[in-house]
């Protein structure tokens, strides 16, 4: 049954007037769209699919519009400039390695973007709380693969996106999580002590400071959607797919790979992999990019780096979220049944960080890890003492 337009939200609504608008302007003659399905967006922004009721072209069927209701903040990157530089980017791929939407029609003014229909998919997340734990396994390889794809892709394309973003007015761009990054590693010591009554041996910081330099112009970067949490990725026929390039940059790969070891570092979906899943994923990321970074092929060079962005992000989460739980130790995402505790998951990250920088020799870091972890779990009794596995693999565990 085809809904009457009066039942749908009016931002909805004006994101398909201004598309119509867009797409008429562009292509010369009407095109009319119709029956909306709200995607959902997010507080800066609506997301819907439309059909194509009327073009005199050979336009897709459907098309996904995605409208910024909000100006962006002063002196601030623009969000709007870094998704439409990001589309663009990959819009210029070849098919066979874009692991994006095709963007079809963008209005600077009307803060607006129109891009290919993915489909109606499942994202990762639905597969990993879903009930199917073999196909959540396939999902997390497929994922893992794509996002080697998209590294490979992408690698040495940084001054193309700076293009693309100078184009738009952005004269300059980074790592949107760079700033934070470099807080935490000032600030962190400091909180721990306050927080928990935690003092960081100089050595621990000292190593913590060495990772600084993935975030400076190493050798190994390439794009990154810098938001690449479980919800951001849609499960099609032709694999996984990347969607939402707000924060889009390019950074060191292995920033991302270690997703792997920190399953998904503070997303709200952030809980464990089963035994053996990350070097799974590790295996199917690293035969994407070896032809790229075939160094990387050298498993002491590639546990380095990644101990190193592992010990980053784990500094970072904690940094971020160690100061919601001094006022409530809640969720870290706003639902329950699909958020862990926020001292559940730092205690996890801090445990997972021990092991890793005990077997490379960062006797340091794995004295820290051990006391933070200690910290947390004498702390917040009532919390599980270990990050549950996704749902999807809970039944088959046990």
């Amino acid at each position: 049954m085809v809904r009457d337009l009066a039942d749908f939200p009016r931002p909805v609504l004006a994101a398909l007037a201004a598309a119509e608008r867009l797409l008429t302007r562009r292509f010369g003659a009407t095109v009319v769209l119709a029956d909306p399905e709200d995607l959902g967006g997010s507080a800066r922004s609506v997301v819907a699919r439309a059909r194509v009721a009327r073009n005199p072209f050979s336009m897709p069927r459907t098309l996904v519009v995605k409208h910024y209701l909000s100006e962006p903040e002063p002196d601030r990157p623009d969000p709007f400039h870094y998704e439409v530089a990001s589309c663009q980017l990959f819009t210029a791929l070849p098919a066979e390695v874009r692991t994006s939407p095709v963007i079809i029609a963008h209005d600077s003014d009307a803060r607006l973007l129109v891009l290919e229909d993915l489909g109606r998919s499942s994202t990762l997340a639905d597969k990993l709380f879903g009930p199917d734990p073999a196909a959540a396994q396939r999902d997390l390889l497929s994922w893992a693969r794509a996002l080697g794809r998209m590294q490979a892709a992408t690698a040495g394309r940084e001054n193309d996106f700076g293009a693309l973003l100078r184009r738009l007015g952005e004269r300059a761009w980074r790592d949107p999580v760079a700033d934070d990054a470099r807080a935490a590693l000032a600030g962190l010591p400091d909180l721990l002590e306050s927080a928990l009554g935690v003092r960081a041996h100089p050595a621990a910081i000292q190593q913590a400071h060495d990772t600084a330099r993935l975030l400076g112009g190493t050798r190994y970067r390439a794009f990154s959607p810098s938001d690449t949490c479980p919800d951001n990725n849609l499960v099609t026929s032709r694999g996984v797919r990347f969607v939402d390039f707000e924060w889009g940059c390019f950074r060191d790969v292995a920033l991302d790979a270690a997703y792997f070891r920190v399953p998904f570092p503070a997303c709200e979906a952030s809980f464990a992999l089963p035994e053996g899943m990350s070097e799974a994923m590790l295996e199917a990321w690293r035969d994407e990019i070896a032809s790229v970074w075939p160094d990387l092929d050298d498993p002491t060079r590639l546990e380095r780096r990644l101990l190193n962005a592992q010990l980053l992000w784990v500094w970072l989460c904690t940094w971020w979220l160690l100061p919601r739980i001094l006022v409530r130790d809640t969720m870290i995402g706003p639902d329950a049944g699909r958020s862990p505790r926020i001292s559940t998951a730092l205690a996890d990250y801090w445990r997972r960080l021990g092991e890793a920088a005990a077997a490379e020799g960062l006797d340091a870091t794995a004295q820290l890890a051990v006391t933070v972890t200690g910290a947390l779990r004498e702390r917040y009794t009532d919390a599980p003492a270990v990050l549950p596995l996704y749902p999807a693999f809970r039944n088959a565990a046990g």
